[in-house]
């Protein structure tokens, strides 16, 4: 297993390579490119130009006697453009025009050493909360999903709410110039269903496998956040059998998933760690959180530690553990903590604090269990 930090670049990020240095048992970076839109192809230099900074010191680093490194072998994301997802052209840009842009870039990206690319298809936006600064009874704030709010509003009104309380920062799945044009995007989705969606999943699978299995780079899917439908609009990627039957789509084992724990477990009756034991063969990264089911379908996110909240993270690293897990795993989503919210003021979700907490939850559960093996 090796544990990786997702980061969003220089001038993007609150946190620093600096700080995630500091960070034992981190090896892996998790990076993309934030300013390319979705169907845009990625040019190699800049590729390059991202993979030199992470696995590169600076000579002000290199001064202090600072020597490590990290690896930048895991993307996300490489997001779908719409037009793949509904099978037609849409916002301007053809399907086959988009996919074959995935095609170069996929390429691309294994010329410069890049092992995992992580994804989703889900419509229109990625994660959806209704409140990114949620209070906790420690003082501390998170992320906070709110059924009743989702059902009684518009997607309209929930991003403008939702993007005027980042202060300033981009939201990853959320890219404006998309956004800009929402009411099309909805329209468009009017009458689409889960199976059209399943049958044009399978067209990109079809056309992007056999370039990712040249380029020695594996796909990953991320499961829908929240894992059912919102505004109508038709989510695959949500259930055990969702993730059965898009694993199903295509038998390449470079076609896998992006198993992350949160997400998926934001259904509580889904069981996590049935999934990781399940699907262990084609898990290439995961992301493993804990949330706090709340009833009505609402749920607020919590330390990564097990008794924190519903989810059994100590079990998923013991599944992992047992298994001799071989992939890419990282904390996710964590809470703000301490001094955050005032100095820093961190993407929502994305502090250094609580994650470098989760970081080393998760690799001393896995120590004990593989150590037990």
């Amino acid at each position: 297993m090796k544990m990786g930090f997702r980061w969003y670049g220089e001038g993007n990020d609150t946190v620093t390579l600096d700080h995630v240095r500091q960070i034992p048992g981190v090896e892996t970076i998790v990076w993309s490119l934030h300013g390319k839109q979705a169907g845009e192809v990625w040019e190699q230099a800049e590729i390059d130009a991202a993979v030199a900074t992470i696995t590169g010191l600076g000579e002000a680093a290199r001064a202090r006697g600072v020597t490590r490194t990290f690896d930048a072998e895991v993307v996300e994301s490489v997001n779908v453009h719409e037009s793949i997802k509904l099978g037609r052209t849409v916002l301007g840009v053809s399907r086959d025009e988009a996919i074959e842009n995935y095609v170069t870039t996929i390429r691309r990206l294994g010329r410069a050493g890049v092992k995992v690319v992580c994804y989703n298809f889900m419509p229109v936006v990625d994660w959806l909360r209704t409140d990114l600064w949620h209070p906790l009874p420690d003082g501390s704030t998170a992320l906070f999903f709110e059924r009743a709010v989702v059902d009684a509003t518009s997607p309209r009104r929930l991003v403008a709410e939702t993007v005027a309380s980042t202060r300033g920062l981009t939201l990853p799945g959320w890219e404006p110039e998309r956004l800009a044009r929402l009411g099309e995007l909805d329209a468009a989705y009017e009458g689409v269903t889960r199976e059209d969606m399943y049958a044009h999943y399978r067209y990109f699978l079809d056309a992007v496998v056999p370039a990712c299995e040249e380029a020695d780079v594996k796909l990953g899917v991320h499961p829908d956040d929240p894992p059912y439908d919102v505004f109508g609009w038709p989510r695959v990627v949500s259930t055990k059998d969702d993730l059965a039957r898009v694993l199903a789509l295509h038998d390449s084992p470079y076609h896998g998933l992006t198993l992350c724990l949160g997400s998926f477990s934001a259904n509580p009756e889904q069981d996590p760690v049935d999934a990781v034991r399940t699907f262990m063969d084609r898990i290439h990264f995961t992301h493993v959180r804990n949330i706090k089911h709340l009833g009505n379908g609402d749920f607020t996110e919590v330390g990564h530690r097990a008794c924190e909240g519903s989810v059994d993270t100590t079990g998923i690293m013991r599944a992992y553990a047992e298994a001799g897990y071989e992939g890419y795993v990282r904390p996710d989503h964590g809470r703000h903590l301490w001094d955050e919210n005032t100095t820093n003021r961190p993407r929502p979700g994305y502090g250094l604090y609580d994650r470098a907490l989760g970081v080393q939850y998760l690799l001393g559960a896995w120590d004990a269990f593989r150590y037990d093996a």
